[in-house]
């Protein structure tokens, strides 16, 4: 089982963490929080991550507040500085696993995919990101800052993050000379997150696919697996 951290922020700010350890020598992956907070369902994607080889870190964006209420949810993503959260608490976590791993990606979900991007673009250090379903406003990617392979998983019925926006980015990407892995998945948004059945999804237009969720997760680690050995 993982443990709660603690690391420092480029700005020598300290920032809480979950860290799920996979051993000596293992690569690092940043994992990024939905916009619900840093929840047992994200820890369980870092333990996900750690049976995979991969010492995985879930930065506290929301300093130890997250929601099952779309509502609050959305006020506390509304209330989170972007900006701050991938030059600072992003980048001080990809920095805590380059002392301990080498290589380092980064991956989120939703609000964290957006960050994922942003990531991408403004951190240096990262070695790696693998997008899932959210993307920043396409203004806010400058393309030609991200250096490292990225990879994404979409969803072509997501209600939240049209696909035409994924095809934009795409073309973006390609007209900077990257060559982006997007996949794209007959699903709706969230469909990687196990919480979100029909049963006792949090919003109707959240559904979990297993069968999308499994293929996704299959390709991150093949991803991760060869660009962070």
């Amino acid at each position: 089982m993982g443990q709660n951290i603690s690391f420092q922020r480029p700005d020598g700010g300290s920032l809480g963490g979950y860290l799920a350890d996979a051993g000596a020598g293992a690569p690092g992956v940043v994992v990024i929080q939905e916009w619900w907070g840093l929840n047992d369902q994200i820890r369980g994607v870092a333990e996900r991550f750690a049976a995979a080889g991969f010492t995985a870190l879930v930065p506290d964006l929301y300093r130890g507040k997250s929601t099952v209420e779309a509502a609050e949810a959305e006020h506390l993503m509304g209330g989170l500085n972007f900006g701050d959260a991938a030059g600072q608490d992003i980048r001080g976590a990809v920095q805590h696993l380059k002392g301990r791993c080498g290589k380092v990606g980064v991956t989120g979900f939703c609000m964290g995919g957006a960050l994922t991007l942003l990531a991408a673009v403004n951190v240096p250090e990262v070695d790696a990101a693998v997008v899932f379903y959210g993307l920043p406003p396409l203004e806010y990617v400058d393309a030609a800052k991200i250096k490292g392979p990225l990879a994404g998983h979409f969803a072509t019925d997501d209600a939240f993050f049209a696909i035409a926006n994924v095809d934009a980015l795409e073309a973006k990407l390609r007209a900077a000379g990257a060559t982006p892995e997007f996949h794209r998945y007959r699903a709706s948004h969230g469909f990687a997150n196990e919480m979100q059945t029909a049963e006792r999804r949090l919003l109707p237009a959240l559904l979990y696919d297993p069968l999308a969720a499994r293929t996704a997760y299959d390709r991150t680690f093949r991803f991760f697996g060869r660009t962070l050995a």
